[in-house]
């Protein structure tokens, strides 16, 4: 069985899809999850057999229409299955990063004014107990893992296992209420409420309707011939809204199964067991994967690196023609043919990416080294654009219409404007109903009509009407010399290296560009190891000499490559340093979803710039740090400035001419 057309009736709610789906598939698996190394599965009956018991279970704790459920940890069954259980109850939910401290976490539960937290385990029961004396609202507190809770007050702690258990008891008294609740729910009803990422100020929280996701999911879904065989793996953080449209809209609308890891750990081995054939992740996890995949190579015998490296550079050359279907020569054919059972076909199976049919990335732009090394694989890995405020879905590129340099064509259902200043608009059925208890910003971001200021600029290619994203509209500005600047351009091309976790340009209003750069402590101690090179910390491998030279080499191959940009070279980078610290959210340097916050960043770290741009050899800093149990620190060090060559770009020689 497919998906229904449009939902009408009795398929406007996630409950509903829900239901339609143990009709339709009952004795299929919908939900996995691997637990002491063993896999758990549920079908699609069993599943709503315990999400009803759980539903039970918070009517009979007092949960009322409206209530805001937040809920708080790593993917598994039991919390995708709170959040239905919320909706059935007419209750709103609101998942929060794992990851996130204490002052974090009070905030958004301060602001939605939850009366439920559903925690995954002691860590999580234990932040929100040290913010409790701040959140006068909050009733009740689930947990769903039960060890080191024993010795806990439990007045208004629970085991989401004894609540489901009391719903299981107790149903008969709440069937009538509950079948009452979900039959109010309508496509206007609240489906999810998501908090961005607050790159630039305080998170707001984006109210999206069942509308906003069912026809999101229903759109998407039939853009990519998703079905109920699909297998997904759910491992991105589910406050989210990229996991929210796969893991519950695309996953109810279509039937399939979500898989969810043992714990991050084991992601990458769960990765490989599951296989699955739809797959998402932002760009951060296929650098990591890229990463690893490097060391590897680096560590294997001569003859390995040899063919790796040959039949790579086949790959490139004609890996993605193949895969797009476009004409490659018999010779080319076969000598991929061979390389797919030398190397292509076992590096897929070693990353779990063996049965993918669709894979995309999201969330900001990815390298495009990064992007063609993994559809020279056979990978078909594809772009989108997309917000929280969109339900995800902007513009996505179409099977053997992909590129590195656009997003692709606008996604079924959305309307997309340039506007005059080169800004992106869009309207949409997944456009968010409001930011919560904030009018002011509903209105200076979604117009009377509909149509959504994304904040990034861009423009739509006349021969082939994709799209293509430069950089975020506040992050685009201009050199002192007029042409344009673009530091994610630059960056995305830095973090293809292995050795570059993250990059940070700078160079707006000036007439040169800056960097800084983190290393990757995975891939340059892997190196230095292989080079009998001894380092006590972070700090001291960054400033190694032979580091800042590899750093240096990276910086001006980036340089050449930036210099054919016609538009963008301009950005070559003139100078730069390998920061003493990893840029960590903790410290307010990024977002949960690893985006960069450049104001905080140009602000905290405003004597380094300066350095940077005044001709100074080294510079002394002092950092306040956070450490994993939250207390502060500073950390000193001495940094050096590194000069990179440049590039005369090739319309300046033209002109010379």
């Amino acid at each position: 069985m497919t998906a229904t057309a449009t939902p009408t009736g009795d398929l406007c709610s996630m409950p509903a899809l829900l239901r339609r789906n143990a009709r339709a598939f009952a004795d299929r698996p919908a939900y996995r999850e691997k637990e002491y190394g063993i896999w758990q599965s549920w079908t699609w009956s069993e599943a709503l057999r315990e999400i009803e018991w759980l539903a039970f279970g918070f009517l009979a704790l007092g949960m009322a229409r409206g209530d805001h459920v937040a809920i708080i940890g790593r993917n598994r069954p039991d919390h995708y299955w709170a959040m239905v259980a919320a909706q059935m109850c007419g209750a709103i939910p609101v998942p929060l990063y794992q990851d996130a401290v204490a002052e974090e976490m009070a905030y958004v539960l301060g602001h939605c004014g939850a009366r439920f937290v559903v925690c995954g385990d002691q860590e999580q029961v234990d932040k929100v107990i040290d913010i409790q004396d701040q959140l006068h609202q909050i009733d009740h507190v689930l947990y769903h893992d039960k060890r080191g809770m024993r010795k806990y007050d439990h007045e208004h702690l629970n085991w989401l296992h004894d609540i489901r258990e009391e719903g299981r008891a107790s149903h008969y008294r709440h069937e009538h209420e509950l079948a009452l609740r979900e039959a109010e729910l309508d496509y206007d009803s609240t489906c999810v409420m998501l908090y961005t990422s607050g790159t630039t100020g305080k998170p707001k929280g984006v109210v999206l309707s069942n509308r906003n996701i069912i026809e999101t999911a229903k759109n998407s879904s039939e853009f990519d011939r998703l079905g109920p065989r699909e297998e997904i793996l759910a491992y991105l953080p589910m406050a989210w809204v990229g996991d929210f449209i796969f893991s519950m809209g695309q996953a109810l609308w279509n039937g399939f199964c979500v898989n969810c890891p043992e714990s991050a750990d084991t992601m990458m081995s769960d990765l490989k067991e599951i296989a699955p054939t739809y797959y998402f992740a932002p760009p951060r996890v296929f650098e990591s994967q890229l990463t690893s995949v490097m060391i590897r190579m680096e560590d294997a015998g001569t003859v390995k690196r040899w063919l790796f490296r040959h039949f790579m550079d086949l790959a490139r050359r004609v890996g993605p023609a193949i895969l797009d279907g476009r004409k490659v020569g018999l010779v080319d054919r076969l000598r991929y043919a061979m390389g797919e059972i030398a190397i292509y076909g076992p590096l897929k199976n070693t990353l779990g990416f063996s049965r993918v049919r669709v894979g995309y990335t999201a969330g900001e732009a990815i390298g495009p080294e990064i992007f063609d090394f993994y559809r020279s694989l056979g990978i078909n890995l594809k772009q989108l654009y997309g917000q929280t405020e969109a339900s995800v879905f902007i513009a996505q590129q179409p099977d053997h219409e992909v590129r590195a340099d656009t997003v692709g064509v606008t996604s079924p259902g959305v309307e997309i404007r340039i506007g005059d200043s080169g800004e992106i608009f869009y309207r949409s059925p997944g456009t968010f109903v409001e930011y919560y208890k904030n009018p002011e910003s509903t209105a200076s971001t979604k117009d009377e009509a509909g149509w959504v200021a994304t904040g990034d600029a861009g423009f739509f290619e006349e021969d082939t009407g994709h799209l293509r994203i430069i950089d975020r509209a506040k992050d685009v500005g201009k050199m002192a010399d007029g042409h344009m600047f673009a530091p994610k351009y630059v960056e995305n091309k830095l973090k293809f290296y292995p050795d570059i976790l993250e990059a940070v340009v700078f160079g707006n209003g000036r007439e040169t560009c800056t960097a800084f750069i983190n290393i990757d402590l995975t891939a340059v101690g892997n190196w230095a190891e292989r080079n009998n090179i001894a380092y006590a910390s972070y700090q001291e491998l960054a400033g190694h000499p032979r580091v800042l030279e590899t750093i240096k080499a990276h910086v001006e191959e980036v340089n050449r490559s930036v210099a054919q940009d016609d538009m963008l070279s301009a950005c070559q980078i003139h100078r730069f340093l390998v920061l003493h610290k990893e840029l960590d959210a903790d410290d307010g340097e990024m977002t949960r979803t690893r985006k960069v916050r450049r104001g905080i960043i140009a602000e905290k770290y405003a004597d380094l710039i300066e350095a940077l741009y005044d001709g100074s050899d080294s510079v002394q800093t002092e950092t306040e740090v956070t450490y994993e149990d939250g207390r502060k620190g500073r950390i000193r060090a001495t940094l050096k400035l590194v000069d990179a060559a440049t590039v005369t770009p090739r319309h300046h020689e033209v002109a010379a001419a």
